[in-house]
């Protein structure tokens, strides 16, 4: 297997309410091109994921707060989904001016299903064409960003998908665009 994100760390931030699989497999596709991950969130710990919003599915240890975190140390940041998830991200201050830094840097940003909805709490969505869970369609919209159902879809530093359902897609798109994007060594 090419590693072409041999020497790249990835941000990935999430809190309890993660969709298990929509954490779990990106990391693993970047892991197995050479990427290293750390997992932000907003409590140190560990953090609960869900299967399916509803059904408990483990949990995932923390690696840093995000509070002691800084968007330079990071190659692309992934933000996965789970309706609980960034629905509490984005009542978080640290967690959206994170993401907002981020965003500015213009580095590469993955978001899939209801993971967009931090962005658009950080205010960085209007003008850009993205994808996500049919239910937060609106709240983009509403923020500015041409909305799309595609199963991923790439525009500049942004890479989105739907849903779960997605996930080979979203993976594989997620790999070419950072190992695509220059991301420092």
């Amino acid at each position: 297997m090419a590693r072409g994100l041999d020497g790249t760390r990835i941000a990935i931030l999430a809190t309890d309410g993660v969709e298990r699989v929509e954490l779990e497999q990106p990391r693993g596709a970047l892991y197995g091109a050479g990427a290293a991950s750390d997992l932000l969130s907003i409590h140190p710990g560990e953090i609960q994921a869900r299967q399916f919003d509803l059904v408990s599915a483990g949990t995932f240890s923390v690696d840093r707060q995000v509070t002691d975190a800084s968007v330079d140390e990071y190659d692309a940041l992934l933000l996965p989904g789970g309706t609980v998830n960034p629905d509490t991200l984005r009542w978080n201050q640290d967690a959206v001016n994170f993401v907002k830094s981020f965003v500015a840097t213009g580095k590469p940003v993955a978001a899939i299903c209801h993971g967009p909805w931090t962005l658009v709490e950080a205010d960085v969505v209007r003008g850009h064409r993205l994808t996500s869970w049919p239910s937060l369609r609106t709240d983009l919209r509403n923020a500015g960003a041409e909305v799309v159902d595609e199963e991923v879809v790439i525009d500049g530093q942004f890479t989105t998908s739907r849903s779960p359902a997605d996930l080979p897609a979203f993976c594989a798109a997620i790999v070419e665009q950072f190992a695509g994007a220059g991301v420092s060594r």
